[in-house]
């Protein structure tokens, strides 16, 4: 099987070799098309390096119903959002072949702060996006797969970057009325101040969902804003809060369910749940300098998070069970930032980018403890973590014609790793480094077409306490420390067209290759090291506007996971998402009405290496129907599970115990049912 860079090339020369004379390539210089807004994505001709790759603008966050803040990334096509537990925990993410957990291989940020926690209490990559506020989200930039220079840990399958306002159209004051308990209030305006401008914005929400304990989740969530302009560029200072505290109902064992012994949003431990604060100070900065534009940050946050779960029930301890907490308190500091020149030489117009990204986190502690109805009855282990990591980047965008553009680029990220354990033989310090070349090809435009050709290096990074770990912390067993950085490779082809009027559609072709999916399980206090895995598959997004006032979107995934060195258990990746389809329509501005509605499906997943047991699929349909009252006023109703589909959020195979069932336990399905149809009414006033 030829590799990466052969099948990459190739591909770039088939496509080069084409006659510019039977593309109709004139000598005369082409300008690519300004990106216009059409409604819900910025991705015509001309706007990005990859046909995967795209902007998600403020329009869709509107007219999209969404269920709970971190449903604003499943605006990324193919990105699939969940939950497995309690509201006030991070999402489940699917993409691309993979259950990314709550992040791992996502990487995320928010006004350039990134959100992905490393040596997270919970799992590697952790990404809560319970303190967004979605009224403040101007767009969001998605990228897909290894290939940009700009994007280091954790963005092997994907990367998105969400951008507050600079300035809100209009003040908004706003309440919201829904079942399963559901009520909350925001505030958020942008006024003029001394020159500048600052953006506020504040949110009330409260919670219960359907289950036999309600979730009871509480959050306040705070934006504080100010930009001023600096000469040529500007300077900005954030400040943002959060604040939320939750029961939960786990997911659950289908043979409970079936038996009747427990209803379907019943809960085996009615005591989990848990409490997370998170506090930011950032500030940014744009200046012209040396011919080009200099962009910088810096950021304090402040994160804790006190978690309970119990997942085995009586399996470990028949008398107290299996309950356990998990803690995590940190500091972590950084900045980013990034110089970008545009220019020409020989007759190739050029930009080319330099950044930096640097990060340190401090966490003490962060805990694995087991308990009984949230008092701890023992610690199973006890950290104190010092990481820090540091990368520079740079890339060079060549336009040699107009139809043709090269872009190479790399990156180096070194890591220091400082763990003290309460095991002494689990602390250690070790370091670590990877570089990662990149490369794109961009053919065109002819005919409001363009291809692409994608290949890069990639990596994400294990949890401090994995790297130094001799000893398993539950059963005293020996244990290999892991690999600090887990290396990927990935290619893509690509094509983005708009040869039919008032319609965007692109396809894409990718594979992406793991080195190991190692990754520390926070549920068990140990790292469970995996085997190389090969993920491929096919994409394909079409926006069509035949009306000023209709808009069709719809996205298909295809992807297929597979270990890729033989084992008797089996080659299938457990968890990892085969198909995903997003598809909606809406009315936008027709007089004072506005509707929408979107149908989510994702597929059946395997649960086990061998494929003998699966998950079902889930479909849903949600709804959106707003109406302008005059000038200030807007009413809306979104209704969510409109089909009132009895489906799954999340589905796992593993061995747990109820109370009266064998001491080894009874290996079964176990699932946290996706919500039943549910309504919410919203007032706001605008001005």
């Amino acid at each position: 099987m030829k590799s990466y860079a052969e099948l990459f090339f190739l591909a770039a020369a088939a496509l080069v070799s084409v006659p510019a004379r039977a593309l109709e390539v004139s000598g005369e210089p082409i300008e690519l098309p300004e990106a216009v807004v059409v409604l819900h994505y910025e991705d015509r001709i001309g706007s990005s390096d990859a046909a995967s790759a795209g902007t998600v603008t403020q329009q869709l966050v509107e007219d999209r119903p969404i269920l709970r803040p971190g449903e604003v990334l499943e605006l990324v096509p193919g990105l699939v959002i969940t939950q497995h537990s309690g509201a006030g925990k991070a999402n489940q993410y699917f993409l691309r072949g993979f259950n990314l957990d709550h992040g791992t291989d996502f990487a995320t940020t928010l006004d350039g702060v990134p959100l992905n926690l490393r040596t997270h209490a919970h799992g590697q990559g952790y990404t809560d996006l319970n303190p967004l506020i979605p009224e403040l989200v101007d767009h969001v930039d998605y990228f897909k797969g290894p290939y940009f220079a700009s994007k280091g840990d954790f963005a092997s399958a994907g990367a998105a970057d969400l951008h507050y306002a600079e300035a809100l159209p209009e003040t908004l004051f706003q309440a919201t009325l829904g079942t399963l308990g559901y009520r909350r209030a925001v505030a958020a305006g942008s006024p003029e101040l001394a020159g500048g401008r600052l953006l506020y914005g504040f949110e009330y929400a409260h919670e219960d969902g359907p289950w036999v304990h309600p979730d009871d989740y509480r959050r306040v969530s705070g934006v504080l804003r100010y930009t001023h302009p600096l000469g040529a560029g500007k300077v900005s200072v954030e400040a943002t809060a959060y604040a939320g505290t939750w029961d939960a109902t786990d997911q659950i064992p289908l043979r409970a369910v079936v038996s009747g012994a427990l209803d379907r949003y019943g809960a085996v431990d009615p005591t989990s749940g848990g409490s997370s604060h998170r506090y930011g100070l950032s500030a940014s900065l744009e200046e012209p300098l040396l011919g080009g534009v200099l962009r910088a940050n810096a950021y304090a946050v402040k994160y804790d998070l006190d978690l309970f779960s119990d997942f085995t029930y009586f399996l470990d301890d028949p008398v107290h069970g299996d309950q356990f907490e998990q803690r995590d308190d940190r500091w972590y500091y950084g900045t980013s930032g990034s110089w970008r020149w545009l220019g020409a030489l020989a007759g190739a117009r050029l930009q080319a980018e330099l950044g930096w990204e640097g990060r340190l986190e401090r966490i003490a502690p962060v805990g694995l403890y087991h308990t009984a109805a949230r008092v701890r009855l023992e610690t199973t282990r006890e950290d104190r973590v010092w990481e820090a990591s540091g990368a520079l980047y740079g890339s060079l965008d060549a336009a040699f014609t107009p139809w043709l553009r090269a872009i190479v680029g790399a990156r180096y990220d070194g890591y220091l790793f400082d763990v003290a354990s309460s095991d002494p033989r689990n602390g250690g310090h070790a370091s670590a480094g990877r570089a990662s070349p990149k490369a794109s090809l961009v053919l065109g435009p002819w005919a409001q077409t363009e291809l692409f050709a994608n290949f890069g290096y990639g990596f994400h990074s294990n949890d401090a306490r994995g790297v130094t770990t001799t000893v398993d912390p539950a059963t005293g067993e020996r244990v290999q420390p892991v690999t600090p950085l887990v290396q990927t490779r990935g290619g893509e082809l690509g094509i983005r067209t708009e040869l039919v009027p008032r319609m965007q559609t692109s396809l894409s072709l990718w594979r992406l290759d793991l080195d190991s999916e190692l990754l520390f399980t926070g549920d068990a206090g140990t790292t469970e090291p995996s085997r190389p895995s090969r993920r491929q598959g096919l994409e394909w997004s079409v926006r069509y506007e035949p009306l000023r006032w209709l808009l069709f979107d719809l996205d298909l995934a295809w992807s297929r996971a597979r270990f890729t060195d033989p084992d008797p258990a089996g080659d299938h990746v457990p968890g990892s998402i085969e198909t995903a389809v997003s598809a909606g329509a809406t009315v936008h501005a027709l007089g004072p009405w506005s509707a929408s509605a979107f149908l989510r499906h994702f597929g059946p997943r395997p649960l086990v290496e061998d494929d003998r047991v699966r998950s079902s699929a889930s479909t849903t349909v949600n709804a959106q129907l707003a109406y302008r009252l005059g000038e200030h006023v807007r009413l809306t109703l979104d209704v969510f599970n409109l089909l009132d589909s009895r489906v799954d959020d999340i589905a796992y195979f593993y061995v747990s115990r109820s109370k009266g069932e064998p001491a080894a336990g009874v290996a079964d399905v176990h699932f946290h049912p996706a919500e039943p149809r549910s309504a919410r009414a919203t007032v706001a006033v605008l001005f």
